[in-house]
């Protein structure tokens, strides 16, 4: 085809696909068996697609390529938590978790390469934004962290998690294409109540998900309510400010009928005051709410230190007090920098 470029077969949707293989003087249901090979199956190459015929398989190789990703690197926490470097098609990195709990296993999926949002308390905001990752990419990570973890501990992963490198609800159509395959018969035929997407608060993302009626759990990176100090170490809430913030979580409460979760990450001395809590609990009262206490966890560019034990107890009581739902997450995979916030990777192809 001398010096055209090959096109990501990947990014075709159905009708895109269908209409490309009818033009290549294919029959129609052509465009479904490509689809089975690249999703359900996951081949690496057009050679594997054993149903299809050899000519067209050529033509297909002509035309496009699989965006495989290549699992680079394994690190195993001693808690049992796996962190895979993942090269990209085009020599990027991410990161994505494997994490095991007794008879299930969460991974813990990236949905850009890098970030940025810049958040202060965040490795993956020194990596800087380079992309968006496409669907076929987040679910190719779904889609090998099941198989490793029907290697390392014997059963399929139970849960979904947007929490890795980038923020989701910036790759909107990308991750609910993902999350498509996921969880219908044409790809992994998952639950969309085992995925929970976590933003840092993109408030058109948020109505947008509540009006798609998506049906797959909401978690918010708060880290602070008080207006000034998010701004602070969370820039995005210069333009997505609380009082917007919460103004579409009680929307998307309304359409979805969804607990949501807020993730507060206390820091020492910034956001772990009984003033802080107060503050957290008034901005929880327009929605039901769990509320995840995250410990800090340290990373090479930290600024930050970890609340002690005793003012993180204080500030847990004051909210259950409060009658609040909280929960204090022991992040994994702290001793492979695989816990939450830690995620950074960057490397030269």
């Amino acid at each position: 085809m001398g010096n055209i470029p090959l096109l990501d077969i990947s990014t075709f949707n159905d009708e895109q696909l269908s209409v490309w293989v009818v033009a290549h003087f294919e029959k129609a249901f052509r465009a479904k068996q490509i689809s089975e090979w690249l999703w359900k199956k996951n081949v690496s190459s057009f050679d594997e697609m054993s149903n299809l015929p050899s000519g067209f398989i050529q033509t297909l190789k002509e035309h496009f390529y699989i965006p495989k990703i290549k699992i680079a690197e394994k690190q195993v926490s001693s808690d049992g938590s796996i962190k895979y470097a993942v090269q990209l098609h085009d020599k990027h990195w991410i990161e994505m978790v494997l994490i095991p709990a007794k008879k299930r296993s969460t991974v813990c999926v990236s949905s850009q390469v890098g970030c940025g949002l810049n958040c202060r308390f965040c490795a993956t905001a020194h990596v800087g934004f380079s992309r968006n990752l496409t669907a076929y990419e987040m679910y190719e990570q779904v889609f090998r962290a099941n198989q490793e973890s029907m290697v390392h501990f014997g059963h399929p992963i139970s849960n979904i998690v947007w929490m890795g490198m980038g923020e989701p609800l910036l790759n909107y159509e990308n991750v609910m294409q993902a999350i498509d395959y996921i969880t219908t018969a044409k790809g992994m035929g998952m639950s969309k109540d085992r995925i929970t997407l976590s933003s840092c608060g993109i408030v058109k993302g948020i109505r947008q998900l509540a009006d798609d009626k998506s049906k797959v759990h909401l978690a918010i990176s708060l880290h602070s309510a008080h207006l000034e100090q998010r701004s602070d170490i969370m820039p995005i809430n210069k333009s997505n400010p609380l009082p917007a913030l919460s103004n579409a979580l009680v929307y998307y409460y309304q359409k979805t009928n969804q607990r949501i979760t807020i993730e507060y990450l206390l820091l020492n001395g910034e956001n772990d005051s009984l003033e802080h809590a107060r503050l957290l609990a008034i901005f929880c009262k327009r929605f039901p709410v769990k509320i995840n206490i995250i410990e800090y966890n340290p990373h090479p560019y930290a600024v930050f230190s970890a609340t002690n034990k005793q003012q993180q107890a204080l500030f847990i009581d004051y909210l259950k007090n409060k009658n609040l739902v909280v929960n204090l997450r022991l992040s994994k995979g702290k001793d492979i920098a695989a816990a939450c916030g830690q995620l950074a990777k960057k490397r030269q192809a």
